[in-house]
Order: structure tokens, then sequence, then C-alpha cells
């Protein structure tokens, strides 16, 4: 993520996220299907994960918009139907939320590519619950780690694996020297408590 720019670390100069939060980094997961070797390297991980998570699984759904290239890439690899999540019903059409076909009986495995608060991934969860069949889990490849996304997940009942974690990656960008020790203990700090933090 950090050699192909998709996460930005900037703690001194905070991104304004959609939800109000002030944070120190901007992670654009989108970029990872640019380049084909990342591309694969997350396929490969999500596929093994899903495999040995959730060997019962008979369908692989995404969560639009950015989760559906994975898991296209993972549905392929698994031999499973694929269908993808929308954020809402249609206004059009036959006003579809579900794309793909879904029986009652399946058992679902969701993909997304980041976690923040866990908000889209769990509507799209509520959605296939609603449709009646049953989400065993939620895969990802990113997370935040935000004690936001803890307690949502909790209350769903559902579990969350990912690939990577925040933690992981501000170890990389030290290890890297893209971070200072000041900058390193600010991004820890937005992490524990992201909706009162103040930054460098």
């Amino acid at each position: 993520m950090l050699r192909i720019q998709a996460v930005t670390l900037r703690p001194s100069q905070p991104f304004l996220w959609a939800s109000g939060m002030h944070a120190p980094i901007y992670t654009d997961n989108r970029r990872t299907i640019a380049f084909p070797a990342v591309r694969t390297h997350i396929a490969d991980g999500l596929t093994t994960m899903i495999t040995e998570l959730y060997p019962n699984a008979t369908v692989i759904g995404g969560v639009a918009t950015a989760g559906i290239p994975h898991a296209a890439l993972v549905a392929d690899r698994l031999g499973l139907p694929m269908n993808y999540v929308r954020s809402k019903p249609k206004d059009h059409g036959t006003g579809k939320q579900i794309e793909g076909e879904l029986a009652t009986s399946d058992q679902v495995v969701l993909i997304d590519d980041l976690i923040s608060t866990g908000g889209s991934v769990l509507s799209a969860a509520k959605a296939v619950q609603a449709a009646g069949a049953t989400v065993l889990g939620i895969v990802a490849i990113f997370s935040y780690e935000l004690p936001d996304s803890r307690a949502n997940f909790a209350a769903a009942g559902l579990s969350l694996h990912t690939l990577t974690t925040y933690s992981a990656l501000i170890a990389a960008a030290e290890a890297a020297g893209d971070v200072t020790s000041a900058e390193k203990a600010s991004l820890q700090a937005w992490r524990q408590d992201p909706w009162h933090w103040q930054g460098v």
C-alpha cells in the first residue's frame, strides 16, 4: 500500500473524512487493481483466508464499489458464484440492491477493500440477511482498527478478518523511515481515540 501510494500519511495536515472525522491518513485501495502483482497478492491472500476460515461459503459477495473487483478475482479462484451489494437499492428498473443470484440457503462471505467504522459493509450484510441468506463473515484488505468498528461488528454479531491493519502499516512506515517518532505517536493516538485526536 505504501509502495503504490495507496495510502498517504499526513499527521501534521489531517484529512477531513466524509463522516466529519479528522484523520492523519487517507487510503485509496482502488489503486491496487492497477498493479497486477499487488492485486494478485491480495486475491491470493483473501482466497486463502476464506478457504481456511469459511470453508462452507457458497457465494462471494462484493461490497460496491471497491470490493467488487477483489470479490470477482476471489470467486474465480474458488470456483464460486459471485454477487455484489449496492449501498442502497436502485431507484430505477427492478430496484435491486443485490446483483447476481442469491438463495436463502446461501452462505455468503462479503469482501470490502477498507474498513473504517464498518458502516458500509455492515449495511451490505444486513441486505444479504434481509434477503434470507446467511453472512458467514467479512474479509477485507485493510482495517483502521478503530474502536467504532470493533463495537459495530460486535453489535452485528459478525466476524471481520483483514489482510493487514493500521498497526502493521504504521510499523512498515516507521521501518521505511517514512514517519518520525512524533508522527508515529500521533498516528497511534488517532487510532485509539479518533474523534478527539488533535494531530501533531
